[in-house]
């Protein structure tokens, strides 16, 4: 199958899973999902693949529905819940950060099989996963406060707290340009030519700009659904 269409395929599974656990279990559903798909981006972004003309890590979309899920709590659910998440995602990227590097200093097993890839696999979690702390904190409460700026703006333009939603969601494209460049220099700096380097950050940006555009028709799908955990928050005002 090619990467392209494999890419597209996750992003839809990926986006209707972020309903699908939103319809049923609500604000601790995304929060859930949102430590679950911290922690593999994390992994999966050890990986390069070649797709639509560029080089790039895996873990692109994995990542841009976190900003999804952040926007979608913070639309319904009000900047503290937002926040909230953002936490619980900070918290379990440590708590991996720390269980990954214990798991190199265990003697293994004569027939132990396992060790050596993944030593190997995770020879630079540390960086990787440091530099995802810092870049996830930056980024994401950067989306939120702006996505809130945004909403005080619109509220005021149209005296109506749930109108123009689309225009709230472009406090994304800001925040995951941010996440983008700071991630790439980061995590990525001296491991790749400069070439590949500027082949990943505009391979990622691009995905994340596209990604972004098409996450706006989630976000309206989702305030018009009705979960079973309510949100506390709705229309701007807490309730």
């Amino acid at each position: 199958m090619p990467n392209e269409l494999l890419l597209a395929l996750v992003m839809v599974v990926l986006y209707g899973l972020v309903l699908l656990t939103w319809r049923l279990a609500g604000l601790a559903g995304l929060m859930c999902y949102n430590v679950f798909i911290v922690v593999v981006a994390n992994i999966e972004v050890l990986m390069l693949v070649n797709a639509f003309g560029l080089e790039m890590t895996l873990g692109n979309v994995l990542f841009a529905t976190t900003f999804l899920v952040t926007d979608i709590i913070s639309e319904t659910s009000g900047p503290q819940a937002a926040r909230r998440a953002v936490h619980l995602g900070l918290g379990a990227s440590l708590l991996f950060l720390i269980l990954a590097e214990t798991w190199m200093l265990y003697t293994p097993s004569l027939n132990d099989w396992a060790t050596p890839a993944v030593r190997e696999l995770f020879a630079h979690t540390p960086r990787l996963m440091a530099a995802s702390l810092v870049v996830y904190a930056i980024s994401q409460y950067l989306d939120i406060w702006l996505y809130h700026k945004f909403w005080t703006f619109t509220t005021a333009r149209t005296g109506d707290p749930r109108r123009l939603l689309w225009l709230r969601n472009a406090s994304t494209l800001v925040s995951q340009l941010v996440n983008t460049a700071l991630y790439t220099l980061l995590a990525f700096g001296g491991m790749y030519s400069a070439a590949t380097l500027s082949s990943i950050l505009l391979s990622t940006y691009v995905i994340y700009l596209v990604l972004s555009l098409c996450d706006t028709p989630v976000i309206y799908l989702a305030r018009s659904m009705n979960p079973r955990n309510p949100p506390l928050f709705r229309g701007g005002e807490k309730k």
